[in-house]
């Protein structure tokens, strides 16, 4: 699996190029300093996964997950940033990414974070999936004008945890197929075309609630 890395700090950069390398699953193909021209370098590198930092020189994350995401929405976007304040946040998830890790975790979750988004999942720090499931919290009552049933509300719940496939069939005692078929009725319910885009309307909307 190929791996491009956008961050600005040098040495950061040349870190998370050797935790990456350090495994024989990933390579990393192209380490750039900000998002300028960003299509062309997903061009030439076509990564399976992109490192996406957020405070970047000129051009920055945000403005770089959305360039991708419009036009290549299978490639998998992992925020990696000191941000942890909602509105990065949900910008973020809003326009595509498809995880989100607080670089003071990185050491110990961004590569198990690259395998959580290559299975399906939504990998986040536990802080930032606590922030999301606080913002569900905050709904008295939960809507639900899109008439998801008992189980997929708790599987879209699990998939904004960032849980992969796997991860959910075990919770819900199901198959990873059931689990896909779950999730394809979410997606025609929601009116989305993935994963990314259900959490980021289920937590634009509130569609979920304890």
């Amino acid at each position: 699996m190929i791996v491009s890395i956008f961050e600005d700090n040098d040495k950061l950069r040349d870190l998370i190029e050797m935790l990456i390398g350090s495994s024989d699953e990933f390579t990393v193909k192209g380490k750039y300093r900000n998002t300028h021209d960003i299509l062309n370098k997903v061009i030439i590198d076509q990564p399976d996964v992109i490192i996406m930092d957020i405070d970047m020189p000129e051009h920055d994350g945000i403005e770089g997950v959305k360039a991708v995401k419009k036009v290549f929405p299978n490639i998998k976007i992992i925020m990696h940033t000191v941000f942890d304040d909602d509105d990065r946040l949900f910008t973020c998830l809003a326009h595509g990414a498809d995880g989100y890790i607080l670089k003071k975790d990185a050491s110990s979750s961004l590569f198990n974070a690259i395998k959580e988004v290559l299975a399906g999942g939504a990998p986040m720090s536990s802080g930032i999936a606590t922030r999301v499931l606080q913002t569900f919290r905050k709904v008295e009552k939960p809507l639900n004008n899109y008439h998801l049933t008992e189980r997929e509300k708790e599987i879209l719940e699990f998939l904004t945890k960032g849980f992969s496939y796997r991860m959910i069939g075990i919770e819900c005692s199901i198959s990873i197929e059931t689990v896909r078929r779950h999730l394809k009725n979410i997606y025609h319910k929601l009116q989305v075309q993935c994963g990314t885009e259900a959490v980021a309307k289920a937590i634009q909307e509130k569609l979920l609630s304890n």
